[in-house]
């Protein structure tokens, strides 16, 4: 009886360290001790997974709690997806499906020109490549080839007439001759500002395979923008005229921003997008007083027009009129 129990102990010692052995060979870790509920020290909330896969928030993130929208409005034929929110703040005021994932066409530029301050000092010069006059769809148009452009200008031609040339020289400019390499760099700022449905595929956002994003992450690098005194001075500005290496030496750009095309008091910036597959996009900025709010228009019927009202609505529940 004594050597059957021993027999079988050695039997199932065996067997757990097989068990133990195959675990850790395939990538696993070795079974942890349960603390009983409410024992041991409290869980530290900084060490859980979080439910976007590992990516912590934005501080720049709108806040998307579940309070009611101070903003009441019904569009006839409404944008696909949109949102109102507080530069400072972050506070939403309107919603219409702002975590929906769609293309973003243009509004891509919005972080190339993140990206491009962040690794071009002011001041710099950008060469007018090859590539960059093989462009498709919008651009500046007369770029002179193999000349050295400021930076400044380029990103005027960038963010003002969403000039894909621009967009592709910057990039070369800022990755060392390498669109893909910049790509790179649009992804991991979109992963450092912790943005949740993001995804870039090219500096200009002409190309809608796998160029996309959602209103919740515009609006985040809407603010991101915002805060860039570089860049704020560009977005703003109805038309600009700057020096340029061609016949006359200055350089005529108009913004396609429908609110500053309108005059709509208080605009501050900020850029526009078209592609078939992404319809009429825009993000749009204004101020008055000291409200700051923003506007992310998603394949919209009419993204001035809408802008314009949502932007009304939002500031008479800010209390600015």
């Amino acid at each position: 009886m004594l050597r059957r129990r021993l027999m079988t102990l050695i039997a199932v010692v065996l067997f757990a360290a097989a068990g133990y052995l195959f675990f850790i060979r395939d990538g696993g870790s070795p079974p942890q001790a349960r603390t009983p509920a409410g024992a041991g020290a409290l869980e530290d909330s900084s060490t859980k997974p979080l439910a976007s896969g590992g990516t912590a928030p934005s501080p720049l993130a709108v806040r998307l709690d579940g309070a009611p929208d101070p903003i009441l409005i019904d569009f006839k034929k409404p944008p696909k997806s949109a949102l109102v929110f507080d530069l400072d703040t972050g506070q939403v005021l309107w919603r219409r499906d702002p975590t929906k994932v769609l293309p973003i066409a243009s509004l891509t530029k919005m972080m190339t020109a993140l990206v491009v301050v962040e690794r071009v000092p002011e001041g710099s010069k950008v060469k007018v490549t090859n590539e960059a006059l093989r462009y498709t769809g919008s651009g500046v148009g007369v770029l002179p080839r193999g000349k050295w452009i400021g930076v400044n200008t380029m990103l005027h031609g960038l963010m003002l007439p969403s000039g894909n040339d621009a967009a592709i020289a910057l990039a070369q400019r800022a990755a060392k001759g390498s669109e893909k390499r910049f790509v790179r760099y649009m992804n991991e700022k979109a992963k450092q500002l912790g943005l949740q449905c993001t995804r870039f595929s090219s500096p200009s956002g002409i190309k809608d395979k796998g160029n996309h994003s959602c209103a919740a992450d515009l609006a985040a690098i809407a603010r991101a923008v915002m805060l860039e005194p570089r860049l704020t001075k560009i977005v703003k500005r109805k038309q600009a005229v700057l020096p340029f290496p061609i016949k006359g030496g200055r350089l005529w750009l108009y913004n396609h921003n429908p609110l500053l095309r309108a005059n709509y008091p208080g605009t501050t910036g900020l850029k526009t997008g078209y592609t078939d597959a992404a319809g009429r996009c825009l993000v749009a900025t204004a101020r008055r007083g000291a409200v700051k709010l923003g506007v992310v228009l998603l394949d919209s019927p009419d993204p001035g027009k809408q802008a314009m009202q949502l932007l009304d609505r939002g500031f008479k529940a800010s209390g600015s009129t």
